[in-house]
């Protein structure tokens, strides 16, 4: 077996911090890819609420806080890959390696004060402590070579997308639906293109858990109750960010909770907000869309927003033409995409192969991505 072969972990905490995912998944000689197992694996709340707060902005209270918050996620992370492992009743000897992408706590491409110098992107997680708990050869940090290429460090998953969902019969467009929303443009001939377009979970989730003390909006029903108000989705639309040409990305940095409150003038139903939310998000999609790839026949959708019914129902709406769908259509679970992606990103590493695509992330060119730990 060579070392193209094998299994290999993905795990991913995503902008939304709503639980760690993790994938155990297979390669084979022909390329194929299949996943094996998976684990949704949950933060602890002081945790999760800390790692959110730093995600919107919110200061580090000292270095020792950093080094600390640095080892709490690290062991998350080992724990979610060992539980993974006891499930599907795997040695841990038996996987290559682990792909950790970590928790983002800032992401700022543009530079800290959006100026474009020096422009970084920050995950923590140690991956040494992951490495050593579980005796597997940890590769992580994945983004920030991209970065100092020139890129923006996201999205990372194009590459994947390409080698499973692409189709020289029609044009599609892979939508992952995770606390930022971003597409990757897989025209039937061509070069894959990709960008965020906007947020996504990481707004309604906080939104809804302020009003109603759900951490979601299960199946979408309680923005379902509200109606869109036109006048503050103009506002929020009216954000330079949205206007801004790709390459370009995004976080709770730039999307939390102070910025949709900014724009409420007037008072609105906390569900009329909700399902104002909803349909930014759903607008912002399908005008990236159309400005980029508008013959696209067939939308595949991933993340933790394909369980939003009505989020879903909108966006077959709004792009009437254009078949939407989940991945597990396609034999892909949707809630599990990325985290596979992590492991896949892990294997290029291993085999000294780029991982990026400079025409998403507008890096100089390819590059071999990520650091490892050895196990």
């Amino acid at each position: 077996m060579t070392q193209a072969e094998g299994l290999y972990i993905g795990l991913i905490s995503g902008t939304s911090a709503d639980g760690i995912d993790a994938a155990l998944v297979r390669f084979g000689p022909d390329e194929s890819v299949a996943m094996v197992a998976s684990h949704a694996h949950p933060w602890p709340e002081a945790l999760r609420s800390r790692l959110i707060a730093l995600g919107q902005g919110g200061p580090l209270n000292s270095l020792e806080e950093y080094g600390s918050l640095d080892v709490q996620v690290g062991e998350q992370f080992a724990d979610a890959a060992l539980t993974l492992l006891r499930a599907a009743n795997v040695a841990p000897s038996d996987v290559r390696a682990i792909g950790s992408h970590g928790q983002t706590i800032r992401h700022r491409p543009y530079g800290a004060a959006g100026d474009g110098k020096f422009p970084f992107t920050l995950q923590i997680g140690d991956p040494n402590l992951i490495a050593e708990r579980t005796g597997i050869t940890t590769v992580s940090d994945f983004r920030r070579r991209d970065v100092a290429a020139g890129g923006h460090g996201a999205p990372l998953l194009p590459a994947l997308h390409r080698a499973l969902l692409h189709s020289t019969d029609e044009n599609r467009v892979v939508l992952n639906l995770g606390g930022i929303a971003n597409i990757t443009l897989l025209p039937a001939s061509g070069d894959v293109r990709g960008f965020d377009t906007g947020p996504a979970n990481a707004l309604m989730d906080a939104w809804c858990h302020q009003h109603t003390g759900q951490t979601y909006d299960a199946g979408g029903a309680w923005g379902a109750s509200g109606e869109v108000n036109d006048a503050l989705l103009a506002r929020l639309l009216y954000d330079p960010w949205f206007a801004a040409p790709p390459p370009k990305s995004s976080g709770r940095e730039q999307f939390h909770l102070e910025w949709v409150k900014s724009h409420l003038l007037e008072s609105l139903k906390p569900q009329d907000v909700q399902a104002t939310l909803l349909a930014l998000t759903v607008r912002t999609v399908v005008d990236a869309i159309q400005t980029t790839q508008p013959d696209t026949a067939r939308l595949l959708v991933c993340g933790g927003g394909v369980q939003n019914a009505n989020l879903m129902s909108a966006l077959q709406t709004a792009m009437k033409d254009t078949k939407v769908e989940s991945t597990a259509l396609h034999g892909l679970d949707p809630d599990q995409v990325e985290a596979m992606g992590f492991a896949w990103l892990a294997r290029q590493t291993l085999l000294g192969l780029p991982g990026n695509l400079p025409s998403v992330s507008g890096a100089k060119g390819l590059r071999v991505l990520g650091t490892v730990a050895v196990g």
